[in-house]
Parts: C-alpha cells; sequence; structure tokens
C-alpha cells in the first residue's frame, strides 16, 4: 500500500506503486492533461517515475513557478536534437536553462550565423509535430562511454569519464534515434514543449568554461508557454535594445569606455553632471537620516584583508600590489574593515550606538572580462555604502528606519515597488554556525517588524552574513537587485570592534552593512534603461537649451540662458547657424527636456517659446514665467 497526500491535505492510497502521470488521471482528466511533472516531497521528476513508498506529492503545471525552467529545459533539447539533424556531425556539450530561456553548446566546423536560426526553429517545430516520447534510462558508465565515443561525440564521452564513480547515469531519449546524457527532469514528450520559441543569438563559449580549451558555439533562444508570452519577451528584448545604456550613453555624450581601462568608466561633462546631482540627492538623504560621512584609504595592507578574513575568501577578486620593502598591500573591494578602523579609534560607549557610517566609497574589484558589461559591470565603481554599529536589540529598529529610508529613495527615483530576497549563509563562510543562527534570526525577526515580505534566495548570502537584497523592477519589467541589508556578528569579532556597555564591561557592537543605490555607476546604467535617458527634470544632467530660429536672435538667447543659470538650471545655448528643426531633432536625440527657441519677435516681446522632450507642441511664456515654472520644476525631490 502506497499513501501519497497531496497539497491540499487529501490521501490517496494505492495497491501498489504509481507512475506520476497514473496519479494525475486519477484525480481529474484536466489535471492529467496539464500535468507537466511530479514534485516528490519537494523534489520534481518526471511524469514517468513511480512511486513506490509514502511520500508527499504535488502535480507540476504550468501555473507552477519553476514550470517555466522544465519547459526551457526541453526547448533545449529539442533545439540540439534539430541541429543534429540539419547538420549532421555536429556535437553536443551542455544546454542547461537559464533565466528568460536557455541555451546549448555546440562543436561545429562551420560557425552558426542568424540564417541558420528559422531552419534550427522549424525543425524544433517539426519535432514537436512528432511528439516524439522522452525516456529516461539508467546506462552504466562503460556503456554511456562507448555510446559517444561511437557516435563521435567526444565531449561527452570525456564528461562520463570525469563524474565520480558512485553518480548515476542517466540519459533522456527523444524517439528512438535522438539522446543526451541528462540528470532531467524532462516532460514525457517533444509535443507537451509548444512551439513559443525563438533562437535568439550565437556567440562563443569555452569547454568547460576554461579558455585553454576548446572554443565552442553557443545558441541562445527562449521558450514560453504560449505565442502571447513569447512576444511580450521579444517586445521586452526590442525596448530594451532601444534603452541600451551604452547606445545611450554615447547619443548623450555621458560616457565612454576603452581597452585601456577595462571596466573602468570614463565621465564625460554630462556624465559626470548626472553622477553629482545623484551624489548630492544622496548625499542629502543621508545627512538627513542621521549618517555622518567618512572617507577610507583605497589601498590597505594585506595584513588588514587577512584579519577581516576578506584575503581568504575574496582574494581573486582583488587587485594586489607588492612595494619595494616587500609590502603588500590591496586595493579595496568594499568598504567594511576601513569603517571597522574607524569605529575602533577611541572608546565608545553604548551611549554612543547606533553610530551610522557612511561612505562613498570607491572601490576595485577584478571582474572576468567576459562578465564586463558597460557601466552595468565595471572593475571601478563607487558605492553608496554605510555601516550602523548599534546594540543587538537596535537591529530591528535600525533596520525599520533603514527601510523606509529606502522605500522613499527609491519612489523620489522612479521605482516605487520592489520585492525582496533574502539571502542566507553560503557555502563558504566565517564564523560558527551559532553566530549564523543568531544573525539569520535577527534578520527574520527586523523584516517581520519591518513588514517586509521576502522570498528566499538559498546560500547567497554574503561570507560574514546573511543578507536582504532589494530588487527593483524598471519600466519595461526587468529585474534589478541593488540595495542590500546585511546582519554582520563576524567583522566585529575578527577585528575586535567593542564598546562599554551599561554594564561597564566591552562589548561586540552588532554591524549592519546596508546600500540603497548599490553602486553609482550601475545605477546610473538602471536609470538611463529606465527612463530611456528621458530624465526627470531635476536629474537631467542638461535641463533647458536656448536655441536661436534666427540669428536676429542671438542676444536675447544669451540673455534667456543667464536667466535660466541664475535661477540655478543646467542650461545650454545654441547659436549654431542651422535650421531649427535641426536642432531641435538634435537637442531631442541628446534627451534634453526643455528646448526653448527664441527669434526676432521673442526677444521683442521678452517671452520664450517652449517644447517639451516627446512633444510637438510649442508653450509660448513670458520669459519671467517661464523661468519661475522651469525653476520649480527642476527642484530636487525633498
Amino acid at each position: 500500500m502506497v499513501s501519497i497526500t497531496l497539497p491540499d491535505g487529501n490521501v490517496r492510497r494505492f495497491e501498489q506503486p504509481v507512475s506520476g502521470k497514473e496519479l494525475a488521471a486519477s484525480i481529474g482528466p484536466g489535471l492529467a492533461k496539464a500535468a507537466l511533472a511530479i514534485r516528490i516531497n519537494g523534489e520534481m521528476k518526471d511524469l514517468a517515475t513511480r512511486i513506490d513508498k509514502d511520500a508527499n506529492v504535488s502535480i507540476v503545471t504550468g501555473k507552477d513557478a519553476d514550470a517555466l525552467e522544465l519547459l526551457r529545459h526541453d526547448a533545449a533539447h529539442v533545439m540540439a536534437q534539430a541541429v543534429q539533424e540539419l547538420y549532421p556531425g555536429t556535437q553536443i556539450t551542455f544546454g542547461p536553462a537559464i533565466e528568460n530561456g536557455f541555451y546549448y553548446d555546440f562543436v561545429r566546423e562551420e560557425p552558426f550565423t542568424p540564417e541558420d536560426f528559422e531552419r534550427i526553429e522549424q525543425r524544433m517545430r517539426e519535432i514537436v509535430d512528432r511528439d516524439l516520447p522522452i525516456r529516461r534510462e539508467v546506462w552504466s558508465r562503460e556503456d554511456a562511454i562507448r555510446h559517444f565515443q561511437d557516435k563521435g561525440e567526444k565531449y561527452k564521452a570525456e564528461h562520463v569519464e570525469t563524474l565520480p564513480r558512485d553518480v548515476e547515469i542517466s540519459v533522456y531519449k527523444q524517439g528512438d534515434n535522438w539522446l543526451d546524457l541528462c540528470t532531467g527532469p524532462h516532460l514525457d514528450s517533444t509535443g507537451k514543449l509548444g512551439k513559443a520559441f525563438k533562437v535568439m543569438k550565437v556567440s562563443g563559449a569555452y569547454w568547460r568554461g576554461d579558455a585553454r580549451n576548446q572554443m565552442l558555439q553557443r545558441l541562445y533562444g527562449t521558450a514560453w508557454f504560449d505565442q502571447k508570452q513569447l512576444q511580450a519577451y521579444l517586445t521586452q528584448i526590442e525596448e530594451a535594445e532601444k534603452r541600451d545604456h551604452r547606445r545611450l550613453g554615447k547619443e548623450m555624450n555621458l560616457f565612454h569606455l576603452q581597452e585601456e581601462g577595462p571596466g573602468m568608466v570614463f565621465w564625460h561633462p554630462k556624465g559626470w553632471t548626472l553622477y553629482r546631482t545623484l551624489e548630492r540627492y544622496m548625499r542629502r538623504r543621508l545627512d538627513d537620516g542621521g549618517y555622518l560621512e567618512v572617507k577610507t584609504p583605497q589601498l590597505l595592507d594585506r595584513s588588514l584583508w587577512e584579519a577581516s578574513g576578506h584575503w581568504e575568501k575574496f582574494r581573486e577578486h582583488m587587485f594586489v600590489t607588492e612595494t619595494e620593502d616587500d609590502r603588500v598591500f590591496a586595493l579595496k573591494p568594499m568598504n567594511c574593515p576601513g569603517h571597522v578602523q574607524i569605529f575602533r579609534q577611541g572608546l565608545k560607549s553604548y551611549r554612543d550606538l547606533p553610530l551610522r557610517m557612511a561612505e562613498f566609497g570607491a572601490c576595485h574589484r577584478y571582474e572576468p572580462s567576459g562578465a564586463l558589461h558597460g557601466i552595468m559591470r565595471v572593475r571601478s565603481f563607487v558605492q553608496d555604502d554605510a555601516h550602523i554599529f548599534c546594540l543587538e536589540d537596535d537591529i530591528e529598529s535600525e533596520s525599520i528606519r533603514f527601510c523606509d529610508l529606502l522605500r522613499t529613495i527609491y519612489k523620489d527615483l522612479g521605482f516605487p515597488e520592489f520585492s525582496v530576497k533574502f539571502s542566507d549563509r553560503p557555502p563558504v563562510r566565517a564564523g560558527s554556525d551559532e553566530v549564523w543562527d543568531k544573525a539569520e534570526d535577527a534578520l527574520k525577526r527586523a523584516c517581520k517588524a519591518a513588514g517586509i515580505d521576502y522570498t528566499l534566495n538559498p546560500g547567497e548570502g554574503a561570507f560574514y552574513g546573511p543578507k536582504l537584497e532589494f530588487v527593483l523592477r524598471d519600466a519595461i519589467g526587468r529585474d534589478w537587485q541593488c540595495g542590500t541589508l546585511q546582519v554582520d556578528f563576524v567583522l566585529p569579532e575578527r577585528l575586535d570592534a567593542n564598546y562599554i556597555g551599561e554594564d561597564g564591561h566591552r562589548h561586540r557592537p552588532a554591524m549592519l552593512h546596508r546600500a540603497i543605490l548599490g553602486t553609482f555607476e550601475r545605477f546610473i546604467g538602471i536609470l538611463i534603461e529606465n527612463f530611456a535617458g528621458k530624465f526627470p527634470l531635476w536629474l537631467s544632467p542638461v535641463q533647458a537649451v536656448v536655441t536661436t530660429i534666427t540669428s536676429e536672435g542671438d542676444a536675447y538667447a544669451a540673455e534667456v540662458g543667464a536667466a535660466l543659470r541664475e535661477a540655478g538650471l543646467r542650461c545650454e545655448i545654441d547659436l549654431r547657424n542651422e535650421k531649427i528643426n535641426y536642432k531641435v531633432r538634435e537637442h531631442s536625440l541628446a534627451k534634453v527636456p526643455v528646448i526653448i527657441a527664441v527669434g526676432k519677435r521673442e526677444a521683442a516681446e521678452k517671452t520664450v517659446s517652449i517644447r517639451r522632450l516627446g512633444s510637438d507642441k510649442q508653450e509660448s511664456l513670458a520669459l519671467e514665467a517661464a523661468v519661475h515654472r522651469l525653476r520649480e520644476e527642476a527642484q530636487p525631490p525633498v
């Protein structure tokens, strides 16, 4: 007798082992049709898996959050089969599901081109129409190696040879003529995949991710449950390309990057104006929030990084230099050890806590060249970093205070909603399990006190403590992880930070690591893409351009520009001998929010003609009224 407990608490009993497919059918024909897989005691399995002992079981359908990953894994296999049918002799390697899609790495003499994509998609649709059964088989190591060697799949054979001896070797067959090494799970037939997929692009990838190995061709694709979802995603991709911060950064003359400084941003005057405007806003908010700003060295001796644990846990990401007297220094990858050094200067009392220490700290981390991406992923960056040294009893109140600050800043910057992930202890970490238990419990209590709902992000905490990750959603539906809040009992212990308690004895403070933007570089990239370069007036690098209709308006244009600048607006004057429509188009491309046109008539009447970015309408106002209105509109949020 096998007892199966369903999610609603109902228990079904069977005289003998039952497959997931049979279980779904016993519940109802609708569920049997919708079933994609099963989850046995929380672990997803194929529908064909037989349940031979008492278990908690749920049926996975397209409504489940992780069903899309299952679908995309199947799409990767169907794409691999299509490629090998179309291009005999092509070898396959690995093909996982990834965020928003899947990929597969191939070994092929000829390079794939975009012209191949439609052929591959068409063959994939044919494979779906064949409705091939997908079956899992367990093979011996020897049989698997022999099979792949006989097929000329040397990479697959090599992979099997390197697997631990106790690993079960499973393959998945699609029909009778195609298979791949895989742990699964998978759908029970290719027909279940549907046709809402698309091959997106090709790139290079090294075998096993090692640059010393063979270069492979990686085909990327995306897959969804229906055409509507697919089209929505493709539309999002198209819109994302229009908003790409690298393209807009060039068009708006904000910044550039070059090979001599990989992962380092060259800020142009307009980009630096944007940067400083954001920095001024953040500094004012931190001042109002009770933070004390500090500045710590960028280069610190190896001994401090060893004491903090970064040398052991983070060394591969650090830039290191050695002096003639054999001292080893590292550019700081983060600010926290330096802040602890400031805290340790002089005796601290419990009455001095909480101490909120902020720094716009310039940091450097070695990111692999393949991971660099515009100003979103760089090697040199500035964090809006702060550390709160407090009593353990203050963790909840300080967390609430921080979340309130973060919430209002995100709203001011155009992100009224965010979600939160709770990242708990990683496999490689410092501190005992007891310390981690205390830190995780404290952070969970703080979430509850702050009214924050979160989803669990297992194993992704910092090496010194658990953290909350604040995720923004932009104008086209993409998610960006920006802010963090971390509870740390490890660094105060390792770096000997203490305060004198009410009892007259020394105690370790709790240390809250927190950031709101994350890094200025990445957040500015996010802002560029969120607003498509059309910043709110207070944030725009150039808030207005005064341009002449004819040269007869030159003197008045200078007068208008001077009035706007005196009112505190960032204004440029365009006196070029070009047609007004040409100049309007050019400034619109540069995303200037306000274009003010003046000519002989405006000079005589002391008026201006105002055109807003994205609008064909013009408004005529008296100069004084226009200056007053724009000055009010350009005020930063309070």
